[in-house]
């Protein structure tokens, strides 16, 4: 499938536009606009390139550590089934973000949880 960096190129002007920032923090999962990336990187879908994130560390108001979810599951230390959704944390894609990526809140995690996603990730370092 051939991917449309030129829309994403638009829609990324658009969001680096914005001037409002959103209320957010750790442990929330939230529709971002990741975009269209290169090779194997986690893309965004639909019109805003959306996929849903777990934010890990808010670092201030405009920055955040976060690492995207995914419904396929694949059996590997890069994977970490979320409890009671149907949702793969995707532990190798962890980024930095803008909070102008956020979108909308959909949910969150228990902090237990979000301390074994922290683990597993440091692990992979």
């Amino acid at each position: 499938m051939a991917k449309n960096f030129d829309r994403w190129n638009k829609v990324k002007q658009d969001i680096d536009g914005q001037i409002d920032l959103v209320l957010f923090h750790e442990r929330e999962i939230w529709w971002c606009a990741l975009g269209v990336n290169v090779g194997f990187e986690q893309d965004g879908k639909h019109d805003n390139f959306e996929r849903p994130v777990l934010i890990l560390k808010k670092f201030n108001r405009d920055v955040a550590l976060v690492v995207p979810l995914t419904t396929k599951h694949k059996n590997n230390k890069y994977y970490y089934k979320l409890e009671g959704r149907d949702s793969f944390v995707v532990l190798s894609q962890i980024k930095l973000i803008s909070v102008k990526r956020l979108i909308r809140k959909a949910g969150s995690v228990s902090r237990r949880e979000l301390e074994e996603v922290i683990t597993l990730t440091k692990s992979l370092f």
